[in-house]
């Protein structure tokens, strides 16, 4: 998990057209010490294989494959540019988001990306604000708070607690929420049961940043003869937090912490309470699979064969497959247990941030449904155009 600073902000920016906001990226990049001279051309290169403009006026521009040796150290670099970018076709950019990542880490970027690519309010404000600050606190989320699908972990296989906690005081380390006093404190400490198998811990020392990490085992087990079926340990600076705390005693809340995805354990910690996606009523294997699924859909569930993931040109390629077709298509990794989501929207796949090895399953419905689901097997076997 990155933690954006002001020497990663770079506001009221202009530039001619897309190769000199890539060239000013690049060069921010040389000058923190992230990469080597070189990847420019590997970020230019990228953009001419496809368009790194996601939607909502957000580009992400990135090095090749080729360039992946040249990164020193992973991180970002983003530029604001209040006037606009044409980047492609009609597409017109305001915020430009680059990223040198070594490995895949810039999947889990991606993730971390995902509300402020759905958010177009988020957006227009980033592209408008003249503070850094306020930059920050907008793009880690308005109220400061972190909680994202960075800090929850699913269908672990365990009948611990112990292991629960560690787990979450982990995750929250990582992110910069909380120090090795409050891991050595919270392992410790005795977690309370909060109701309906949920338990709840934290620590009075050690804190950083208020966040929440939750942990959910593949089944539930009982500690001194109380059900757990999910922690939530919680790192608190302030009260700005008190909100989201009070979230917890919902019902519906509680609910979807159970059983929820990832993406929906994130928004009833939010306070957003969702109703849970269509799914089917088949069960699909580690085979790849095709299916009747409810309501007329037909389901499928295909292995993604690329060896760095589902990044941009790879997924961009995806999606002029899916978009040939006029059902109805949506897509959820299956091993991540993320949510459905459109799968005819780059920025929703993206977000996805599948790795190599990793299911995804598509439900589509409607006239072309089953040569749909056919040609997007055929693609992803073919390595969508890796």
């Amino acid at each position: 998990m990155f933690n954006l600073v002001e020497n990663d902000i770079h506001l009221a920016a202009q530039a001619d057209d897309k190769q000199q906001a890539i060239t000013a990226v690049a060069q921010a990049f040389v000058e923190k010490g992230l990469v080597e001279e070189g990847y420019l051309q590997g970020m230019l290169a990228r953009e001419q294989q496809t368009s790194t403009f996601l939607g909502n006026g957000i580009a992400i521009p990135h090095g090749t494959l080729d360039t992946r040796h040249l990164v020193k150290q992973t991180g970002v670099q983003i530029f604001q540019f209040p006037n606009g970018v044409k980047w492609s076709d009609d597409n017109i950019a305001y915020l430009v988001i680059g990223i040198a990542a070594k490995s895949d880490e810039h999947l889990a970027i991606l993730r971390q990306l995902t509300h402020l690519l759905g958010d177009e309010d988020i957006a227009e404000k980033l592209a408008k604000t003249t503070d850094a600050q306020e930059f920050i606190a907008l793009f880690n989320g308005d109220n400061g708070n972190i909680v994202d699908e960075t800090l929850v972990s699913l269908n672990i296989d365990t009948t611990s607690l112990l292991t629960l906690t560690a787990i979450n005081a982990g995750n929250l380390q990582q992110a910069k929420a909380v120090d090795n006093q409050f891991v050595t404190e919270v392992i410790a400490s005795a977690a309370l049961p909060l109701g309906n198998g949920l338990w709840v811990n934290d620590s009075l020392n050690g804190n950083q940043k208020n966040a929440i990490a939750f942990a959910r085992p593949k089944q539930p087990f009982q500690n001194n003869n109380k059900t757990v079926a999910g922690l939530i340990t919680i790192a608190n600076v302030d009260d700005k937090i008190e909100n989201l705390l009070a979230n917890l005693l919902d019902p519906q809340c509680q609910q979807q912490l159970l059983n929820g995805s990832a993406t929906q354990v994130v928004a009833a910690l939010q306070g957003k309470v969702e109703e849970a996606p269509a799914s089917s009523t088949t069960t699909t294997s580690a085979a790849d699979t095709s299916t009747a699924a409810a309501d007329g859909q037909l389901e499928a569930t295909f292995t993604i064969k690329n060896e760095h993931g589902l990044h941009a040109r790879p997924s961009a390629v995806l999606i002029n497959e899916v978009k040939k077709y006029k059902s109805t298509i949506q897509v959820k990794n299956v091993d991540r247990d993320t949510a459905f989501v459109n799968a005819k929207s780059l920025m929703k796949v993206v977000g996805l941030g599948t790795t190599k090895g990793q299911r995804l399953c598509f439900v589509a419905q409607g006239e072309d449904a089953e040569q749909a689901l056919k040609g997007i097997g055929e693609a992803i076997n073919a390595g969508l155009g890796e």
